[in-house]
């Protein structure tokens, strides 16, 4: 004779599957993850392609780098005589009033100024000469160093 214990289907009650289960309190953080790491490697590879400018052919120099952590404004003459307040290009008759706009210590704002070496030198004293007559003072000059060194 044989006796059995419950009702006969396997453990579960009223005949429905997963009836009396406890709900899992776990999160599942494994997608989270794989967004994170996916997100982190495109931050990665886009924040250097951010920081690129007017491309310009840097005369050298032999100078010690400057070293700051604000971004600068940045005034580019290249190699056609094209003016650009950092990545947008202006005439020289705009440029004063365009600087004034945004520059955030008044004339007291560091400018660097960044000149093709394949452009007419005077384009760049023009332009250099422009920015000063309006009363900006801190002007400076950007060259790259020797490969030599």
């Amino acid at each position: 004779m044989g006796a059995s214990l419950g009702n006969g289907n396997g453990g579960r009650r009223n005949g429905r599957p997963g009836h009396g289960l406890r709900p899992m309190s776990e999160i599942n953080v494994t997608p989270f993850v794989d967004v994170m790491l996916v997100l982190l490697i495109i931050f990665m590879i886009a924040a250097p392609l951010l920081t690129v400018g007017v491309p310009v052919d840097l005369p050298q120099a032999k100078a010690p780098p400057l070293t700051g952590d604000e971004e600068p404004l940045t005034v580019t003459v290249d190699k056609d005589g094209q003016i650009y307040l950092q990545e947008t290009e202006v005439e020289i008759e705009k440029l004063v009033p365009r600087l004034m706009a945004i520059a955030e210590s008044g004339f007291d704002e560091r400018i660097y100024v960044r000149g093709d070496s394949a452009v007419d030198y005077g384009t760049v004293v023009q332009v250099m000469a422009t920015m000063n007559q309006a009363g900006f003072r801190g002007i400076a000059m950007v060259s790259e160093t020797p490969s030599d060194q």
